[in-house]
């Protein structure tokens, strides 16, 4: 390894990061996965040869890379040895501590993700940047939805809208959109809800980030579904589902899962639902994570409709057919495309 190979390593990261955004996320993500073993020696070398900077840029252009392919831990890994040896004033500090509690989130250790992210937050003030304030106030909220402090959630959310107000953000803004979005469904303001989510959908549809159509598209689908629009909720989860496919993006898959089951309790296709219901279970186990304030309660709904709807013999048998597929098998079942009794 020497410089101009790490440098070159490091510009295929970001690019990677951007590109993991839209349809040919898929690709990239092979091609990232095919090119880690380089990705950690580069890490190495500018750790090695004070260059902490570049380090810490490239463990926060891989940071979505290691949610989305399973490698959380080693993500946060990363995040920490390059914050560790990077100057206390480098500017990227703020996002790195970001992206380190949010991969905390994930693994549901609150903790952790309240003290990076405070130290986020309370850094991106000093320094006055706009971006980095407004998603560690997203964060935090994330975290307090996740305490059921709805009150104190929003009123994060709103203070990050106007954190960005008036700047050409777009990060900022789309985080606050969709933590408001999500806050407000968990408060049943399911009006506020759909006009939030359907606002971040067209943001992120002018900036060509798939991941956050597909992403918010499906949490459009449970709010339409609450609303009574079942036809709509499932034209939006299965379309999210597709662009999850499209994209490999494995990460999201379960929450489209959910939300399919979720329209299969309201029309009494509890076999489905089961099956459905395993099949996203069995992902987030795989891949580490624990639901979102804002899923699971629609997971654990739809789980109780389907025990109580089903005799043991019918649930045990539609859940662990669920349980044991693959990825691209439950993506079948759930878009209609397999043999398997719907």
């Amino acid at each position: 390894m020497d410089e101009h190979e790490a440098d070159a390593l490091l510009s295929f990261a970001r690019e990677g990061d951007r590109e993991l955004r839209g349809l040919q996320a898929g690709a990239w993500r092979g091609r990232l996965q095919d090119r880690t073993p380089q990705l950690e020696a580069a890490f190495r070398w500018f750790l090695d040869h004070d260059r902490a900077g570049d380090a810490l840029a490239m463990a926060i252009a891989l940071a979505n890379f290691a949610r989305i392919g399973g490698r959380v831990t080693a993500g946060r890994e990363w995040l920490d040895r390059a914050l560790a040896a990077a100057s206390p004033d480098d500017p990227q500090r703020p996002f790195a501590l970001y992206e380190n509690g949010l991969l905390a989130f994930w693994q549901g250790a609150d903790e952790e993700v309240r003290s990076l992210l405070e130290q986020s937050l309370d850094l991106g003030r000093r320094r006055g940047d706009a971006t980095a304030v407004a998603v560690a106030l997203c964060g935090l909220a994330r975290l307090l939805l996740r305490e059921g402090d709805l009150d104190r959630a929003r009123a994060l959310c709103e203070e990050a809208l106007g954190a960005v107000e008036g700047t050409d953000d777009t990060v900022g803004r789309s985080n606050a959109l969709h933590v408001l979005g999500v806050t407000a469904q968990m408060r049943g303001d399911l009006e506020q809800a759909r006009e939030v989510m359907s606002r971040r959908i067209e943001l992120a549809r002018t900036v060509g980030d798939f991941a956050t159509v597909g992403g918010e598209s499906s949490n459009l689908s449970m709010v339409e579904r609450q609303l009574g629009n079942l036809e709509r909720a499932e034209q939006l989860a299965a379309e999210a589902l597709q662009i999850q496919e499209q994209r490999g993006d494995e990460w999201a898959v379960p929450y489209s899962l959910n939300g399919l089951a979720a329209v299969a309790v309201e029309t009494g296709a509890y076999e489905r639902a089961a099956t459905l219901l395993g099949a996203a279970e069995a992902l987030q186990a795989r891949q580490g994570n624990a639901w979102p304030p804002d899923e699971r309660p629609h997971f654990e709904h739809s789980r109780t409709v389907v025990t109580g709807a089903l005799d043991p013999a019918q649930l045990q048998r539609a859940w662990s057919a669920g349980k044991a597929m693959s990825l691209a098998d439950a993506v079948g079942y759930a878009l209609g495309r397999s043999g398997l009794e719907q």
